[in-house]
């Protein structure tokens, strides 16, 4: 059965390229921002797991029995039980209930990766970069995230992003503090992360 909730602060990094997969992963609290970097050092995030939701890196190392490829770090801290990979497949197998929601949030995941394609393949990068500039704003219109942060959530290099800033906050879209990115005109970001 799965063990009990562990706690896990922000900043642990849970797998690695190569690492093995310790089990499946039940998240009750927190955020976990998968990424994949490249050889050239390019990274760009994958996908969060929240409540609710599942890693595909997890995923797939337990159904191929691989090794991960990407990075699990905790983003927030997180409370999380670690079920072991035999009982993980015997409740595949034999509990209805858990196969489904596995499988239900499997396809929901893989929505979320035809929006990355679509955003890192079809987008440009205007568009985004505000709809990054949207997702990750909290309720006060603030994003609390550097200019190489904002390159890895949108699949850019730094210098881009900052160019694109301040062409942002020339337009009073946003105001630009170290660290931090105030949304000044959502409408107008909301209409430019349309436009694609």
């Amino acid at each position: 059965m799965s063990a009990a909730p562990q706690r896990i602060e922000a900043g642990t990094v849970l797998f690695r390229p190569g690492d093995p997969c310790r089990g499946f992963v039940i998240l009750h609290e927190g955020t976990l921002r998968v990424t994949l970097t490249a050889a050239s050092g390019r990274e760009i995030v994958l996908y969060r797991v929240s409540r609710g939701d599942i890693c595909l890196q997890t995923f797939s190392c337990l159904v191929e029995g691989r090794d991960y490829a990407a990075c699990g770090v905790a983003e927030t801290a997180l409370s999380a039980e670690i079920m072991s990979a035999a009982d993980f497949h015997r409740r595949l197998a034999g509990d209805s209930d858990f196969r489904s929601q596995v499988f239900t949030a499997v396809a929901h995941r893989f929505s979320d990766f035809e929006r990355l394609v679509e955003d890192v393949a079809l987008t440009g990068f205007t568009a985004r970069l505000a709809r990054a500039l949207l997702r990750l704003a909290n309720a006060d219109g603030k994003v609390v995230a550097t200019h190489e942060q904002l390159a890895v959530e949108t699949g850019s290099g730094r210098a881009v992003v900052s160019r694109q800033l301040a062409r942002f906050a020339a337009a009073n879209l946003v105001g630009m503090e170290r660290g931090q990115v105030t949304l000044l005109d959502r409408d107008a970001l909301d209409d430019i992360a349309d436009d694609g």
